[in-house]
């Protein structure tokens, strides 16, 4: 387990948003109520140019956070050990306030699948996700967040509840967890669960982070709805009752606007964060 510290400037519990570089000029100018910023880390994994110039300038004004989506954390393999080292390589410059990854897998063999795909819970899987972790605190120095995910299926083969695999991990291996309230919401409508018993159910004393975010709607073969984590709109009224629901359990902490498809304008996504305040607001409030 490692004996993480933390960096020498946490995310501020106020509102973040997803950066994409067409807001630069605006977020610079008019942030709104945002004070830090998400990244993936596989945009910025080569040697410089705009993007490494851009986050230069932005990291002097905002709390950096590094998402990563390509190390396959669930992935029966090893980790890639090329992709690991460019990923400390990036930490190590730009020495964000948080570096989290998704519990979800997305390579088989050589072979890189473009989605995070759900993985069963079981003691086998808990092991190896465990050596995951543990590989990847100790390169990067530093703690990880786990993301819990979207998911579209359950498997026949998991013994363990979602909510406990992830408390165990965190008791394992030392991580933190990044609670994404949208993918408790997609889940438990397609698994048809109830979303706050998760929330109740999950160890909100390891979260270091909250994603909120937009959904597409859809229905399954028999008619039954099926939610699309799209991260291409609004976030949907439920997910802000689940926030203010998860906010009341944790207390304040950073809130992240994910949208990542079909990007709006940045007073769209100025007034997403402004949203986000006001549950921070009224949770100080009260």
């Amino acid at each position: 387990m490692l004996d993480a510290t933390l960096p020498n400037r946490p995310l501020p519990t106020a509102p973040g948003v997803g950066y994409k570089p067409q807001h630069f000029n605006d977020l610079r100018a008019d942030p709104g109520p945002v004070k830090w910023l998400e990244i993936h880390a596989e945009n910025y994994m080569g040697d410089g140019g705009r993007p490494h110039a851009q986050m230069r300038v932005l990291r002097d004004e905002f709390a950096i956070s590094v998402h990563g989506v390509g190390l396959s954390i669930g992935g029966q393999g090893t980790l890639d050990a090329d992709h690991l080292a460019g990923l400390k390589t990036l930490i190590d410059w730009l020495q964000p306030s948080s570096f989290s990854e998704h519990l979800a897998w997305s390579t088989h063999g050589a072979e890189f699948m473009d989605d995070l795909l759900p993985l069963p819970y079981t003691d086998e899987t808990l092991t190896y996700v465990a050596d995951h972790i543990d590989q990847v605190q100790d390169v990067l120095g530093r703690q990880m967040l786990l993301e819990n995910p979207s998911s579209y299926l359950a498997f026949d083969t998991s013994t363990w509840s979602e909510t406990d695999f992830l408390t165990e991990l965190v008791r394992r291996t030392g991580c933190g967890l990044l609670l994404d309230v949208n993918n408790v919401f997609i889940s438990a409508t397609n698994l048809d669960y109830t979303p706050k018993g998760y929330l109740d159910a999950y160890p909100l004393s390891a979260v270091g982070e909250i994603h909120v975010g937009g959904h597409a709607e859809d229905s399954d073969e028999y008619g039954a709805p099926l939610l699309i984590d799209s991260h291409g709109t609004i976030t949907a009224p439920p997910v802000w009752d689940l926030l203010d629901h998860a906010l009341a359990k944790i207390g304040p902490a950073p809130i992240l606007v994910e949208w990542d498809n079909n990007v709006p304008d940045w007073p769209t996504l100025r007034s997403e964060a402004t949203r986000a305040a006001q549950a921070l607001d009224v949770l100080v409030a009260n």
